[in-house]
């Protein structure tokens, strides 16, 4: 399973937009990945240790690693292939 972190914020625009994007790619892969949403005003240690410079950041996360990261708002079927190149085949 891997696991996504979302860096946003309240005061995000594109961050708002996306979340109904990343609503329904975890309702669609549930099982296969999870979404862990992270404020970066409530966490910037967090923000630090993983160089978000901007907002929306995902960052792609199997075995505890970094593997991938996409930063900025994007389509819902852009968001779906990145996140879906990401999760082993069965």
């Amino acid at each position: 399973m891997i696991k996504i972190l979302d860096f946003w914020a309240e005061w995000c625009y594109p961050c708002k937009i996306m979340e109904p994007v990343l609503d329904e790619v975890e309702k669609e892969l549930q099982g296969r990945l999870t979404i862990e949403k992270i404020n970066v005003d409530e966490n910037p240690q967090k923000s630090q240790e993983f160089g978000v410079m901007s907002i929306p950041t995902y960052v792609v996360l199997k075995d505890d690693k970094e593997v991938d990261r996409l930063i900025g708002a994007t389509s819902a079927d852009n968001f779906a292939k990145f996140v879906k190149k990401n999760i082993p085949q069965e």
